[in-house]
């Protein structure tokens, strides 16, 4: 009696991207597509309905971050694993995803049978992390120590700034206008505040930037 297939849901975007993924993977018999989404809203539905035992998430989404994705997919269906993709090595990105409970981080670069691997390979209950990463990780999880007396340890000082005005209560608009930067990189920036700081709204960053201003007085 042959093994049931892994069960795979894409989400990307780009429909030629979820094409090709699907048609990739129908290649191999122990491999089915069973759902994909072009966004988060779509994909939280589609998963939660049907868990599968391997999700193919984009790390960028246009209603969202592959990575808060990754944390709720996590949480809701823990017997999902996260396998995430994207065009370009970030250490910051890949960090995040891993500490959301992402499997994997693969390149949309990676050869096709490379990909296939990976998806057996995350849904077995295996990671896909070189040496650097684990070592960039390990780096990270030792600074918390020092992030238990300053929250904000491990973001930049331009992120830093970013979560000063944002406990002021201004909006996005309004503190790129203050920094002279594109309404769009402080966007990005929030995303990746709330993915180092394990917070899911800008609210908690205000909470906590406010706590943190009225211990340094």
């Amino acid at each position: 009696m042959s093994e049931a297939p892994v069960r795979v849901f894409i989400v990307d975007d780009h429909e030629l991207v979820r094409r090709g993924l699907r048609d990739l993977l129908a290649t191999d018999g122990d491999l089915e597509v069973i759902g994909e989404a072009a966004n988060v809203a779509e994909a939280l539905v589609g998963i939660t309905n049907n868990p599968p035992d391997v999700a193919i998430l984009d790390v960028r989404l246009p209603d969202g971050s592959g990575v808060e994705l990754c944390r709720e997919v996590r949480s809701r269906c823990p017997d999902t694993h996260c396998l995430m993709l994207t065009s370009y090595a970030d250490d910051d990105a890949l960090l995040a995803a891993v500490m959301a409970g992402a499997s994997g981080f693969v390149l949309k670069q990676i050869l096709g049978q490379n990909l296939v691997s990976a998806v057996r390979t995350v849904a077995a209950g295996g990671n896909l992390l070189d040496q650097r990463s684990t070592a960039a990780l390990m780096e990270r999880l030792r600074g918390r120590s020092a992030a238990a007396d300053d929250p904000f340890a491990t973001l930049t000082e331009r992120e830093r700034e970013i979560v000063d005005l944002i406990g002021e209560g201004l909006t996005n608009r309004i503190i790129a206008k203050r920094m002279h930067l594109a309404e769009k990189t402080i966007k990005n920036n929030v995303t990746r505040i709330l993915a180092k700081l394990d917070l899911s709204s800008r609210t908690q960053v205000a909470v906590l930037a406010t706590k943190n201003s009225q211990r340094g007085k």
